[in-house]
């Protein structure tokens, strides 16, 4: 099998209006689709796309644990324009030394996170 690039990526919210105002305004993401089926591009390459399980006879069984590392130039810049806008974070930005991570959830809990790899 050859993979040649990943298209999108669910993300299951509870609420479509609120999710996709979220991702919209207050992350200042670019929206691609709309409707029952909110779009998001994240960079060149891929999508972020609010799924209401319900539009597919399935419930809402809980928010993604795993974080979607979201790529950013800075991290503490791009954490303090968020935390003007009234995002949370869990903890302070973390170093591994390889990178810089800050970890926030959107409104259902889903766990997001700032990152940039500053080391080959």
């Amino acid at each position: 099998m050859i993979v040649e690039r990943t298209d999108f990526v669910s993300v299951p919210v509870t609420d479509l209006e609120r999710s996709t105002a979220f991702y919209r305004d207050v992350l200042g993401l670019e929206q691609t689709g709309h409707g029952a089926w909110p779009e998001f591009r994240l960079g060149e390459n891929a999508f972020l796309y609010l799924l209401d399980p319900t539009n597919i006879g399935q419930e809402f069984r809980g928010p993604h644990t795993a974080p979607l590392a979201l790529r950013v130039p800075d991290v503490d810049a791009a954490r303090r324009e968020l935390e003007e806008r009234g995002v949370a974070f869990h903890g302070d930005t973390f170093d591994t030394g390889v990178c810089h991570m800050a970890h926030f959830t959107d409104p259902d809990g889903n766990v997001l996170m700032l990152h940039r790899r500053y080391a080959a």
